[in-house]
């Protein structure tokens, strides 16, 4: 489930009370559901989106210069320097962010806001257990081979006009001095839409019709912006800020347009894989159960009395043993093949004090063999289907059941 996106109320509004929210499907991008709520009331999500409204923001344009990326706390002091002519209120009462992939002796833009009242915001978010995982802004400056943006939002009395553009963010009332001052842009190419409530006056005052798209969808849209406000400060580190960005990496791998075709061809792999590995297993299981109905044959043929196969290898041996010893043959496993084995891989000299035999096996006493004896009797027996085992003074020698 995508986080929970909280639209922050301006002051004086408390950061206690009502929110206006918004949340995605699970395709990330269309509009699910929204509404607003008191905050002990939102909808359940431990994360949240927390965006901040274009009037709570001002945007300035500088060149960093080389070196000054070096940290965070000297980056702030060079910002507080930079901006100082600019501002209205004291640097050290803003909270400032850098556009993405910002570098040194380049033009980069600069986002500045109350830093007293967006921790305030966070604050209380986290408080009343919201994790902020991520800050974005409503609006943001255009790539500069972008077509600019023009979005009339606000209430029916009083329409607003935001222009979006390589230039920066600027809003402006929607009224013949604000398109008197919005006259330079190129209305053919720009991309226009308006909310629904200032529709009609968009309409009338821009002379033609005007997409509608609602708060809520734009907002969605602008957390698919690669903005975030969540620096300096308020910037998550060490592992916090991995799982961070490794979130920001699994959404966008997850929902994002452009990696549709990724996620597909990622889900024909493993259907392929899992058809392969099904179809593998289903040819080994009828080879193995071929050669089993091929043992079963074996036996039944060769032995007709035996009726019922349980376990084909045992049964043979015992029905191989059994006609061995009706026609007065041995078996291995029998006491003359045994000693005879034995007597010939004993060291010179050697001869057991006692011998008995039970079974297939045969227990000899007195041979006092040293380590490496009993290894070459073993390596000389066991090709002969006998295991060979030491228990003290006694030798044991058992001839194996499948032979």
């Amino acid at each position: 489930m995508t986080p929970l996106l909280l639209i922050a109320p301006l002051p004086p509004a408390d950061a206690a009370g009502e929110y206006d929210w918004a949340q995605a499907g699970e395709d990330g991008i269309a509009l699910r559901d929204q509404g607003r709520a008191l905050l002990t009331l939102l909808p359940s999500s431990p994360e949240v989106t927390l965006g901040i409204p274009s009037a709570a923001l001002s945007w300035h344009r500088v060149t960093l210069p080389k070196g000054s990326m070096g940290s965070t706390s000297k980056l702030r002091a060079v910002l507080d320097g930079l901006l100082e002519e600019h501002l209205l209120d004291e640097p050290e009462t803003l909270h400032f962010a850098l556009a993405p992939d910002a570098k040194a002796g380049e033009p980069v833009w600069v986002v500045a806001c109350n830093r007293i009242w967006l921790r305030s915001v966070v604050q209380g978010l986290e408080a009343a257990g919201r994790r902020v995982v991520r800050i974005v802004p409503e609006f943001t400056p255009q790539p500069v081979d972008a077509p600019p943006l023009l979005l009339v939002t606000g209430e029916p009395e009083a329409p607003q006009l935001t222009v979006c553009d390589s230039d920066g963010v600027v809003s402006l009332p929607l009224a013949g001095a604000g398109l008197a001052l919005s006259n330079g842009l190129p209305l053919d190419t720009a991309v226009i839409s308006t909310e629904p409530a200032v529709a009609e006056a968009a309409e009338h005052l821009l002379q033609r019709r005007v997409p509608i798209v609602q708060a809520p969808q734009r907002w969605l849209h602008a957390t698919r912006t690669p903005w975030e406000l969540a620096q300096f400060d308020l910037a998550v580190t060490g592992r916090a800020r991995a799982g961070k960005k490794f979130a920001s990496v699994l959404q966008a791998l997850r929902f994002a347009p452009e990696w549709r075709a990724a996620r597909w061809g990622v889900v024909v792999l493993l259907l392929t894989q899992l058809i392969g590995l099904n179809a593998w297993a289903w040819k080994e299981r009828n080879a193995l159960e071929s050669k089993r109905q091929a043992t079963r044959a074996i036996l039944t043929q060769t032995f007709p009395s035996v009726k019922i196969v349980v376990d084909a290898p045992l049964q043979m041996g015992r029905e191989v043993a059994a006609l061995q010893q009706a026609v007065g043959d041995v078996a291995p496993s029998d006491f003359e093949p045994m000693v005879g084995a034995i007597a010939a891989t004993l060291p010179a000299g050697r001869s057991p004090s006692a011998i008995d035999f039970s079974a297939g096996q045969l227990r000899l006493r007195g041979l006092g063999l040293q380590p490496q004896e009993v290894t070459q009797i073993t390596s000389a027996l066991s090709p002969r289907g006998y295991q060979v085992r030491t228990e003290g003074d006694l030798l044991l020698v058992q001839a194996e059941a499948n032979r």
